[in-house]
């Protein structure tokens, strides 16, 4: 193995060669499923001085990003609720990364590569949660540019917008997350170069998503994000209010899983462990019993919590805010109104990539524009639109 270290901050000959060593060791003691720092791969592949393994590089990519410092702001599930205790969406992905380098170590997993999935994997997710997807998916295939999907879109940040030359592993790990309700066994399919990639990223465009990550550590962040919300939802229904003593977890699903968030992690990770094969075979999976729990877990709280009418009241508001936006902003770029804050604040600003800028349509400006949004920033934009501006005391000439 290789690394750089900086000229500018020259270390000593021996200190270099301990870290070196020290690396090599490390790798040396992972499964021999697990994916090396040798197996990483990069589209562009631009020298870079420096003394990290190239997944753990990318994990500090991310996190430089302006897509992730804008985490901060974006809801998980409770979208219209204002309370400091609930889960947002930086949280959960600091949960998802804690829970996946948990059962990445206990299989001798790469951890820095399922730690940088982990803290990409929700990058894509937009103002007010899943429905958000729904109105800007609707709105995108009414302006000709496809569907909409957050996993394709914390690629499309990661890759295109702020080109962050990340390796395949990790924007695979990134594209391949979702749809793991339906995952109870998992084997990881190899991708073989980025041609075959950038199909595969096509085809999740198009609403085609059973292709599983091509790392172990993909899966694992897969399952651990299930693992992060399916409990952690119920704890923060209840400290709303929307479940009481009387709307309990099913008792079938008490008895496997728990009745409480920790219970839930504990049992699905340790089934996890005891199910699953990643030193011989190379597969995640669940037991029949905890799949079947899982599952019908995963049913009462979309009865319960995520079409609760206490939480789908204001959607039909939601909707006319996205189409709203989407026009105005398509209208200003049109009409090439360089004050307008898409301008100012996404197709003019210093960390776009010029190849991104110089392919993109108006269209697919204006969808990442409005995907990069936290919620505050998406309903100030919506005002500014929608509510006339006052001058005081006297027009300016």
């Amino acid at each position: 193995m290789h690394y750089f270290v900086n000229e500018h901050h020259p270390i000593d000959s021996t200190l270099e060669s301990s870290i070196y060593t020290y690396l090599d060791k490390r790798e040396a003691l992972l499964s021999p499923l697990a994916t090396t720092s040798a197996d990483a791969v990069r589209r562009y592949n631009r020298k870079v001085e420096d003394i990290r393994t190239p997944f753990s590089r990318d994990a500090d990519r991310i996190i430089h990003t302006r897509a992730y410092t804008r985490y901060i702001d974006k809801t998980q599930v409770f979208y219209l609720v204002e309370n400091d205790h609930i889960t947002h969406r930086v949280i959960h992905v600091q949960i998802v990364s804690r829970i996946a380098r948990t059962i990445g170590r206990a299989f001798r997993l790469n951890e820095d590569l399922i730690e940088a999935i982990a803290l990409g994997h929700d990058i894509g997710h937009i103002p007010y949660g899943h429905f958000g997807e729904t109105c800007l998916s609707a709105l995108c295939e009414e302006y000709g540019i496809g569907k909409f999907f957050h996993n394709v879109q914390s690629v499309q940040f990661l890759d295109k917008i702020e080109d962050c030359d990340l390796t395949m592993q990790v924007l695979d790990g990134i594209l391949s997350h979702n749809g793991e309700a339906d995952d109870v066994k998992i084997v990881p399919k190899p991708c073989a170069n980025w041609a075959e990639f950038d199909k595969k990223v096509q085809d999740n465009s198009e609403g085609r998503r059973n292709i599983p990550p091509m790392t172990l550590e993909g899966c694992v962040v897969k399952f651990a994000d299930t693992i992060a919300y399916i409990g952690r939802d119920i704890q923060d229904a209840k400290e709303i209010g929307l479940l009481n003593n009387n709307t309990c977890i099913p008792i079938e699903c008490q008895e496997i899983l728990g009745d409480n968030n920790r219970k839930i992690i504990n049992t699905l990770i340790y089934d996890l462990l005891e199910n699953s094969d990643c030193q011989e075979q190379g597969f995640l999976s669940y037991s029949k019993d905890v799949e079947k729990a899982l599952i019908g877990l995963r049913n009462f709280s979309r009865e319960n919590i995520y079409e609760n009418s206490n939480l789908t009241s204001e959607r039909k508001k939601i909707k006319a805010m996205y189409s709203s936006l989407f026009s105005s902003y398509i209208n200003d770029l049109e009409k090439q109104r360089s004050s307008s804050p898409i301008f100012t604040d996404f197709v003019d600003a210093s960390w776009i990539s010029s190849r991104y800028r110089e392919t993109a349509t108006f269209a697919e400006l204006v969808r990442d524009y409005i995907a990069g949004m936290t919620d505050r920033y998406f309903a100030k934009r919506f005002e500014e639109i929608v509510i006339p501006h006052r001058i005081e005391g006297k027009f300016s000439n």
